[in-house]
């Protein structure tokens, strides 16, 4: 099991946000978690990357590490084995697309240039944008920007994605693209765990869907095609 949490309290500024939350996610499944704004998806996708600690729990356990107990020096090395992708791309507009990749590969330990640059074509390929290399993220449109910030989460071959609203500031054909190309790479082993608001994409592209609620979080994968889809609209 890559992540799986029984029985978690997930806190924001210490209120808690989500209680009870029993989640797993294994090898090459494709996974929604859904729910209104401020339910708690964000907050809870933050525990698994150490960006919001864990203080109470049964079982918090993701890609072998508990996070219960995790040192704040061995957190780096976890991030490491996954790929984490925001909303708002969070490049640096200061460099080339290459350089933005060189960068986080050499901040990972890559030290031979000859496997650095393969690397990044390998990922910019896989996500169509391999003729954008030279170009800089304001050259960009908004889908072309997020292809290159899932191709940095792919560089170090991650055991897991975790995207935060991937395709909440794209037009609906653009956004389309963006689920598909994620749903691809699950289907090559690596987990996705995204949230999303884009309820029509859960029928386009199945998968394991999570609903946050009034302060908690269910499996409704077998009926999240009869939720009321206004219910679950951004207000």
């Amino acid at each position: 099991m890559l992540i799986e949490y029984k029985n978690v309290k997930v806190y924001q500024e210490d209120v808690c946000v989500l209680e009870d939350v029993n989640f797993h996610a294994d090898e090459g499944e494709f996974i929604y978690i859904i729910g209104k704004v401020g339910s708690g998806k964000s907050s809870l996708l933050k525990t698994m990357y150490c960006e919001l600690d864990i203080e109470e729990a049964e079982k918090a356990e993701v890609l072998g590490r508990n996070l219960m107990d995790l040192r704040r020096k061995d957190i780096p090395a976890l991030r490491r084995e996954m790929g984490i992708i925001f909303q708002d791309f969070q490049l640096l507009h200061d460099r080339s697309v290459e350089k933005n990749m060189k960068f986080v590969l050499m901040a990972t330990g890559w030290k031979e240039k000859s496997k650095i640059y393969e690397r990044i074509d390998e990922v910019l390929e896989a996500v169509g944008m391999s003729d954008k290399k030279q170009m800089m993220p304001h050259e960009l449109s908004g889908g072309e920007q997020q292809r290159i910030a899932i191709a940095r989460a792919l560089l170090n071959k991650p055991k897991v994605i975790i995207a935060d609203e991937p395709t909440g500031n794209l037009d609906p054909e653009t956004a389309s693209n963006i689920v598909e190309l994620l749903k691809q790479i699950s289907m090559s082993g690596t987990a996705v765990v995204m949230t999303t608001h884009n309820i029509p994409m859960l029928d386009k592209y199945p998968g394991i869907v999570y609903r946050c609620k009034d302060g908690y979080m269910h499996d409704v994968t077998k009926d999240y095609t009869k939720l009321d889809l206004s219910e679950e609209a951004e207000d």
